[in-house]
């Protein structure tokens, strides 16, 4: 990818996280970018085509992984805050919004299975630790995707707070939000 096309690619994602992709036209996507229209459709079969190859990008698609989930010290508090540390360093509000500017008829067929991956790669992580966990002894059931779902959603609305709202609904920061989150979680699900 050229300077030119990765420019175009940036300014029409900057403006989907800003507004929603239905609202976002090339005409806005070329003034952001710094190009005449005429180079868009040059380089791009349309708006579709430039957000699809954006979502290949790691700026554009949190890089969530299975490994991330691997570096385990069998300490319950130590390894949930590290997978939420995780996921909230890879799952920004920025990407929370752009999700949300994605979800339109026109793109949800070909955008959902990539966005559906994140959450998916933390509840299989999530879970198969929890599994680990109980095959020790340490928790008091074995619905694994139950509390990987619940801890899922624990990170997924404080990092969807943050984008929605930004500082207005708390002004806690994610470390001291996970710690607590964490003890509270632990103390539901440990004997």
């Amino acid at each position: 990818m050229d300077q030119t096309g990765q420019n175009i690619i940036d300014a029409a994602m900057e403006l989907v996280v800003e507004r929603g992709y239905t609202a976002t036209t090339t005409k806005d996507i070329a003034k952001r970018a710094g190009v005449n229209e005429c180079t868009i459709f040059r380089k791009f079969k349309g708006k579709k085509e430039i957000v699809l190859q954006a979502m290949e990008q790691k700026r554009w698609h949190p890089d969530l992984e299975p490994e991330d989930f691997k570096n385990e010290t069998g300490n319950l508090t130590e390894d949930l805050c590290q997978f939420a540390r995780i996921y909230m360093k890879k799952v920004t509000p920025e990407f929370v919004k752009l999700s949300l500017g994605l979800r339109t008829p026109e793109l949800a067929e070909d955008t959902r299975e990539g966005i559906l991956a994140i959450p998916l790669v933390f509840k299989t992580g999530v879970m198969e630790y929890l599994r680990k966990m109980y095959d020790k002894g340490k928790l008091i059931s074995d619905d694994y995707e139950n509390m990987a779902m619940m801890f899922l959603s624990l990170n997924f609305g404080f990092v969807f707070f943050k984008a929605s709202f930004g500082g207005g609904l708390t002004e806690m920061e994610a470390d001291e939000y996970i710690v607590k989150m964490v003890d509270a979680f632990i103390h539901g699900v440990t004997k």
